[in-house]
């Protein structure tokens, strides 16, 4: 079949030339319209359901609204883990499912789960919603709002009902969440001493404002000729008219709204606040849709904004459109990968004009790289997979394989046509050009294959490290394919086409005598002293092999986004004006470091329930101006130092994808978790505790805290039955009076053109905030006589619990710990064993490590037992190639050598392992075994096909005319590499640069062994004459 594919491209030229065009031209505009992202989507299939019930305390919500729905979603096909917090009025279920499941399929199953529960649920708990799909790093976006001269209410005003509709209608935005603000609510604000001087209740206020706001339709009026629509127009919407409502007539005088409160507009009682450079303003986070193009999404939503900023100038609100921009990484991630691979090209044919010393011979080889790496991104776009870093990476860690075919190819016909030349009769170089061809293909077509299944279990990793590597594997393995038939095809029509009418010189250039001089002299020296050679080389490998244990490892690199995320945690209980007074001073310090460009903080939640948090927690955005990863580095021990000064507070500080990674992993943001199971709160809190004070002792723990701190303060109001009866209340309507004077109640809607806002009940801001007035709360019986609270409660000051968190249906208590100053692996080595060996667990309560580390003992255990799978599979093949136990045995002990390169140059680089560097040692042992199959199928050629004895003079021979493909791949590899190794810990190019340097150390050693000592153990062990014989 091989022969028949060559035969038909040396025969038909043209049409291989025009499909090339073809090829390539499309190869281009896909380029131009792919997709760019900084990473592949990494989250698993999810759905996050939430469903607030005001009022509820956090183990109210557990019991009668999380648990239940935890039930009902139990079981749901496909579901992986199921995460779970319960807060005070909100309860929040994250379901994730396995990496085969259908997104859709399983968010439409959660969908009809959840609509049965909802009947279940408690009165006044409202439905369960299912949130937006979103992508992994759901950001597109996040812009602020600030005003020096308009009220902030004003501003909340103008984010809600003009930016955030007008980005919402872009394709590809999922969400708009408002942080921050005051939102605008019509309040009818009760002064409690005017209810009692009046003998009224809180209930007689509602009732009054209810009917007074209500808004009915009329329907119509129809007679034989038309139909007249009745509209009705009698809601009181603004404070003057509802401050006139009659509220009671008595004694022919009538109490009104305005006589017991005052009605006014307010801000609704905050949830969450925001600033922007230390000033008080909204914030916006704009999230993208799953599966959308980010940097499409962010120019639509900059375009978008670039038309609304005059138009909220006029109103003398400032726009901040750039607080956080990922598409920035993106850009400046994929123009650093796509430099390193110009650079690198540009280097490759340089070395191969140096090598080949023909512009002609050159150009055939340099044609294969664009070519191969066009198809490899056609069938990556077919694929809806996106050109990222890692696709970006898996390209460029190809470039050695994809010129080494035609290398192999080009170098072959080049030899034969020179050899034709002294031959008293010459072939037409058609059959030449074949021949050449065909001699070499069957050995590369195993050699390919071979890498392919090297990469395989890369493809088969699990988890996160799945989803962010089986995208470099895949375009890794395409470009291989892709350069293969190019070998196949291309490069032999240009050979004829450009080599039959300007044959080269029969001589070899002089770079390539003399190299060739000096290796057989090296040779016959290597030849002489053998066996020491043979010895050092065992005892190097054993080295290696040893060592690598003993490296330390981190899941993820330091990623050098230009953005972090910090995070500044009070004591449970802080306000949230006490919360923003300490974020507004550290804003302010953090401008004055150097780097730093925008700051914007937001505290607690956003008006619309999202990412529930109390108003004890910030976080702080925190945009760096451009730089390189080195100044980036400077920069963020200057934001540590900063935070570091405030004290009493907890902080972190972290990129935004590290954070995103790391929640996907296991659902926190932090690298270090260790999860407390049991189904006593008191029980696992005080043994989380525990651990957190033991962690803090072990070096290298940099901020370690409960997620769910236990200590919340509370006011326990407990009715008292006996005392409900005497005075003749029902429980009931105790309990709605307690919710309308203090969460506030709405009664209605009010519509201003377009703009909604709710109608509200509650005490006075100053009867709120008065916490020893909470007894004196009047409250009217049937007989209207007025009761204070405190004769039917007893209110207690205890302490409660801010959240409640589940895993699998499990109470669980969260310990989270970043990690400074050593390596992730180390570190979690030393606290299990401390927790171990120092904590003592009562029945039924235990702990369980998570995190990085826990994925990264994943990922290398599923790369060595796919690597173990596919090492059987390669065994077979090199034997199915080689057709020789010994010529397998020669092949494979080149890999020992190979990891000592590797390994050698980790340990001069710092001596730490990431999932990156274990795929540069996978591409190493691919690249090594090439050359080695190379090698030793030549030997078989010369030996089986050209009937030459096997001796020293053949095994020189054969490695002499193996030494320059074998080099220049080496050298193409390397200087294809070197840019990337290079900019190691640039943006976009963390990952890929500790692998690059793997694979640069490894090939040197690599390269050695093939060109030096593997002719040697080929003489000693090959007997290739005797196994032909046999």
């Amino acid at each position: 079949m091989l022969n028949a594919i060559v035969r038909f491209s040396l025969r038909f030229r043209g049409v291989i030339f025009s499909l090339a065009i073809i090829v390539a031209a499309y190869g281009f505009y896909t380029l131009t319209h792919a997709k760019l992202d900084v990473f592949p989507e990494f989250a698993p299939p999810m759905a996050v359901v939430q469903t607030e019930a005001p009022g509820l305390s956090s183990e109210q919500v557990e019991t009668l609204v999380t648990q239940p729905i935890e039930n009902a979603l139990n079981g749901t096909l496909g579901i992986q883990s199921m995460r779970s917090k319960s807060l005070q009025g909100l309860s929040v279920v994250t379901l994730v499912f396995s990496d085969n499941s259908s997104l859709y399929q399983a968010r439409q199953l959660v969908s009809e789960r959840v609509y049965v529960v909802a009947a279940t649920l408690p009165q006044g708990v409202q439905a369960p919603k299912l949130l937006p799909l979103t992508t992994a790093t759901s950001n597109a976006l996040v812009i602020g709002l600030t005003s020096n001269t308009q009220p902030l209410m004003a501003v909340t005003d103008a984010a809600q009902w003009t930016v955030r509709p007008q980005l919402l209608s872009i394709s590809g935005v999922a969400d708009a969440i408002v942080f921050g603000g005051d939102v605008r609510q019509l309040q009818i604000q009760i002064d409690p001493q005017k209810l009692t001087r009046y003998g009224l209740s809180i209930q007689d206020v509602v009732t009054a404002a209810r009917s007074s706001t209500g808004v009915r339709g009329a329907g119509f009026v129809e007679n034989t000729n038309q139909r007249i629509v009745l509209n009705t127009d009698g809601q009181a919407a603004t404070p003057e008219a509802l401050a006139g409502v009659l509220l009671k007539w008595r004694n022919g005088v009538g109490i009104r709204l305005g006589d017991v409160a005052t009605v006014t507009f307010a801000a609704a009682p905050a949830v969450g606040a925001a600033s922007i450079l230390g000033r008080p303003g909204v914030l916006l986070m704009l999230e993208s849709q799953y599966g959308t193009n980010t940097q499409s999404v962010t120019k639509a939503l900059e375009d978008k904004l670039a038309a609304l900023k005059p138009i909220l100038a006029r109103q003398g609100i400032e726009l901040h459109a750039d607080i956080f921009r990922p598409a920035s990484f993106v850009d400046a991630a994929i123009n650093h990968l796509r430099t390193a691979l110009l650079i690198g090209a540009a280097l490759v044919v340089i070395v191969l004009f140096l090598f080949l010393q023909n512009i002609r011979t050159a150009i055939i080889s340099a044609v294969a790289i664009p070519l191969s790496l066009l198809v490899a991104v056609i069938v990556l776009h077919a694929f809806n997979v996106t050109l990222n870093t890692m696709t970006l990476g898996g390209l460029a860690i190809a470039l050695g394989e994809v010129v080494d075919d035609a290398i192999i190819d080009v170098e072959n016909i080049l030899r034969r046509l020179r050899q034709n030349r002294h031959l008293p009769q010459p072939l037409p170089a058609f059959k030449v050009v074949l021949r050449a061809s065909i001699e070499v293909r069957s050995a590369v077509v195993y050699a390919t294959f071979i890498v392919v299944l090297m990469f395989l279990p890369i493809l088969s990793l699990s988890g996160v490290s799945g989803k962010l590597f089986a995208p470099l594997g895949m375009a890794y393995i395409l470009a291989v394919l892709a350069s293969l038939g190019v070998a196949l095809t291309v490069t032999p029509a240009m050979a004829l086409a450009l080599l039959n009418s300007a044959l080269p010189d029969a001589k070899e250039p002089r770079l390539i005598t003399s190299i060739k001089g000096c290796y057989i002299g090296l040779l016959s020296a290597v030849e002489r002293r053998s066996r020491l050679i043979i010895v050092v080389i065992g005892i190097m490998s054993i080295g290696a092999l040893a060592t690598l244990p003993f490296f330390s490892s981190n899941f993820i690199p330091e990623l050098k986004e230009g953005h972090y995320i910090a995070h500044m945690v009070l004591a449970p209980g802080s306000s949230l004006t006490e919360s923003m007074r300490i974020g507004t001073a550290i804003s302010k310090a953090l401008m004055d470091v150097p780097g730093v460009r925008m700051v914007a903080q937001h505290t607690g939640r956003a008006s619309e329930v999202v990412d529930p948090t109390g108003v004890n927690s910030s976080e702080f955005e925190i945009d760096l101006k451009p730089m390189s990863g080195r100044e980036q580095n400077i920069t963020l021990q200057g934001i540590l130092s900063t935070l570091a000064k405030f004290p009493g507070i907890s902080s972190s500080v972290n990129t935004f994808l590290t954070e995103r990674i790391n929640e996907t992993i296991s659902g926190n943001t932090a690298p270090v978790v260790i999860n407390v199971f049991g189904d006593n709160l008191d029980v696992i809190d005080r043994k989380a505790q525990e651990i957190a004070q033991l962690v803090r002792t072990i070096p290298g723990a940099a901020n370690v805290r409960l997620e769910a701190p236990p200590g919340a303060p509370a006011l326990t109001v407990k009715l008292k039955l006996e005392q409900l009866s005497r005075w003749g209340f029902k429980p009931v309507d105790v309990l709605d009076a307690i919710q309308s004077a203090y969460q506030g109640i709405s009664v209605a809607q009010a519509y201003q053109d377009n703009r909604i806002f709710d109608i509200a009940v509650m005490l006075s801001p100053g009867a709120r905030a008065n916490i020893s007035q909470i007894g004196a709360l009047p409250l009217r019986n049937l007989d209207g006589m007025m009761v204070p609270l405190s004769a039917l409660a007893s209110i207690v000051q205890t302490s409660g619990r801010y959240q409640i968190t589940h895993n699998s249906g499990q109470r669980m208590q969260t310990v989270s710990i970043n990690v400074a100053g050593r390596a992730i692996s180390d570190f979690v080595s030393a606290a299990q064993t401390r927790v171990n060996r120092d904590i003592v667990m009562p029945a039924g309560t235990y702990a369980l490590f998570s995190g990085e580390d826990a994925a990264r003992i994943q990922s290398q255990r599923d790369l060595l037992v796919y690597g173990a799978m596919a090492g059987f599979g390669i065994v077979l093949l090199l034997f199915m190639a080689l057709k020789s136990q010994r010529g397998v045995a020669l092949v494979l002990a080149n890999l020992p050598f190979a990891l000592v390169g590797g390994v050698l140059i980790v340990a001069l680089t710092g001596g730490r392992l990431t999932i990156g560097s274990m795929v540069g040692f996978v591409t190493l042992f691919g690249i090594s075994l090439r050359n080695s199959i190379m090698l030793i199928s030549h030997y078989e050629n010369l030996v089986h096909v050209e009937g030459r004895p096997w001796n020293l003079e053949t095994a020189v021979q054969g490695a002499a005319e193996r030494l320059i493909p074998i080099l220049m791949t080496a050298l193409v590899t390397a200087l294809a590499l070197l840019p990337l190794a290079l900019s190691s810990g640039e943006p976009g190019n963390e990952i890929e640069g500790p692998m690059a340097i793997v694979i640069l150390g490894g090939l040197v050693t690599s390269t050695l062994l093939n060109l030096i000592v593997l002719p040697t153990l080929s003489l000693r062990f090959g007997q290739f004459g005797i196994a032909r014989h046999a």
